[in-house]
């Protein structure tokens, strides 16, 4: 799992439908999921840090959580098929045993950010939908790659191997 963090809000600009985008923490690669209006203008208002009198749906939600002697642990996206994505919530009890609730992954992201625990999606996730966000650093990373494998050769694996057998001792 890779642990992610909402970046914003965009609107595709065919449909007008609003896509949440998740980044790593290297913001290297995003995630764009395309969700509904409810859900991003819950997204929005908490990163606006708007207030409202009265709990909005994923407050509510926490409240509840944390009311029946739960806590929100995390949130997990962890699959996705024919271009919809699964999650889930992950609650404690107050013995630390863990407890997964199937969610659509709006309701998740928004539920994660309010009760500001971590978002983790799935390398199988990422590799099906994720885009690079930093292709100047991925092409001379590649660059840097290719150096340095070109000259490598099988001895210098077993040089490194018997390095860290002997560090380990």
């Amino acid at each position: 799992m890779i642990e992610m963090r909402v970046m914003g809000i965009a609107l595709d600009t065919r449909s007008g439908s609003p896509i949440v985008v998740l980044n790593d923490f290297e913001n290297r690669i995003a995630l764009p999921i395309w969700i509904g209006s409810a859900e991003a203008s819950s997204i929005i208002r908490k990163i606006e840090n708007i207030k409202s009198a009265r709990p909005m749906t994923h407050d509510l939600f926490i409240d509840l959580i944390e009311k029946t002697g739960h806590r929100l642990d995390r949130i997990e996206i962890n699959d996705v098929s024919e271009q919809t994505y699964f999650a889930a919530i992950i609650l404690a009890d107050k013995e630390g045993n863990l407890k997964e609730v199937d969610a659509r992954p709006s309701d998740a992201i928004a539920i994660a950010i309010r009760g500001d625990v971590p978002i983790f999606v799935a390398e199988s996730v990422m590799s099906d939908g994720a885009i690079s966000t930093n292709s100047e650093k991925e092409e001379k990373e590649t660059v840097e790659f290719k150096e340095f494998i070109k000259d490598i050769k099988p001895s210098d694996f077993e040089k490194l191997i018997n390095k860290n057998f002997e560090s380990d001792q």
